[in-house]
């Protein structure tokens, strides 16, 4: 007769668990490679970009948090795994790799690509600047580190400002970074109020910071590896007054159109006035209630992914 012991250490059964949690592995391996690939990009474009050495410090940061929460996590050195070059990077950057463990990142890796390749290209070379993303985003695997959708917002007086949705992997992943794109005032206040209201997927019923885009402004999305464009979600309706035409709701705060819109608001005062939420619940009082939810929601969060160690920063990179 087979005993218990003899049942839960069958050869048979280890085999079988032993393949699946390499597969696992293997399947996550796409979060290293594409790290490592985009780090190598950023450091190139950094090399003939004046200005931009921020952008590179910030989006070692954020890969290295990303990193340090995947469901496989990655260390630094997993991910450079070229000791000359690490130790290069650490004496350069030094920052990203002291501070990934308690500081939270203000937005996802693809957002300080997309600022890269805008710099470069600059703001009205709307065309240059998407088929750049889409030639980056043919040399990597799907679903780690990359984002699928970008946003062209524009008004009558300003230039075109762009945004790309959240490059992040999994809900709580996405959570942690909304929260801090709201809470850290990397968002204008207004994109950050509205998202607030819904995050991370109710509305509040005390707090009302939704806006609507004025007449005359332009926001559309676009697929990046497609180039088709995309339709507001739901989601989008409900916090922007965009005209869904697709019952699709992604999380709140997780579309390209949020950084977009955020950028044009910041950038139009004109705008801004315009986009005032109008609801008499968006009072002073209300809104910090509700940003001690965002605040409490996103502890919850990094407890679940037994991130322990934040000290309530933000990541702000070295600008020179």
């Amino acid at each position: 007769m087979t005993s218990y012991f003899q049942f839960h250490f069958d050869p048979a059964v280890m085999d079988e668990e032993t393949k699946r949690r390499e597969e696992f592995l293997r399947s996550q391996e796409g979060f290293r490679t594409n790290a490592w690939e985009i780090i190598n990009k950023m450091l190139d474009w950094c090399n003939t970009t004046v200005g931009s050495k921020h952008l590179v410090d910030e989006i070692l940061h954020s890969i290295f948090f990303l990193g340090r929460i995947n469901k496989v996590p990655y260390s630094p050195e997993d991910i450079i795994s070229d000791q000359e070059v690490f130790k290069a990077l650490k004496k350069k950057y030094s920052r990203p790799f002291e501070y990934f463990l308690t500081q939270l990142p203000r937005r996802s890796p693809f957002s300080c690509v997309l600022d890269m390749i805008v710099l470069q290209k600059k703001p009205e070379n709307e065309n240059q600047i998407k088929q750049s993303l889409t030639d980056l985003l043919k040399t990597l695997e799907p679903d780690f580190l990359v984002s699928s959708t970008i946003c062209v917002s524009k008004s009558n007086k300003s230039v075109k400002q762009y945004g790309v949705s959240m490059s992040t992997t999994g809900p709580n992943a996405g959570r942690v970074v909304i929260a801090a794109s709201c809470l850290s005032g990397y968002w204008d206040e207004y994109v950050a109020g509205a998202v607030m209201t819904y995050y991370p997927e109710k509305k509040k019923d005390y707090f009302d910071g939704t806006i609507k885009v004025p007449a005359g402004v332009s926001c559309r999305a676009y697929n990046i590896k497609g180039g088709g464009e995309m339709k507001p979600c739901t989601s989008c309706g409900n916090l922007f007054g965009l005209h869904p035409n697709s019952d699709k709701e992604w999380p709140y705060g997780n579309c390209a159109e949020a950084e977009s819109l955020s950028n044009l608001l910041k950038n139009d005062l004109e705008v801004k006035n315009q986009a005032k939420p109008r609801s008499d619940s968006c009072t002073p009082e209300n809104r910090e209630k509700a940003r001690r939810s965002v605040l409490q929601e996103l502890r919850n969060t990094l407890k679940t992914i037994q991130f322990n160690t934040w000290k309530g920063e933000y990541y702000k990179p070295q600008m020179q």
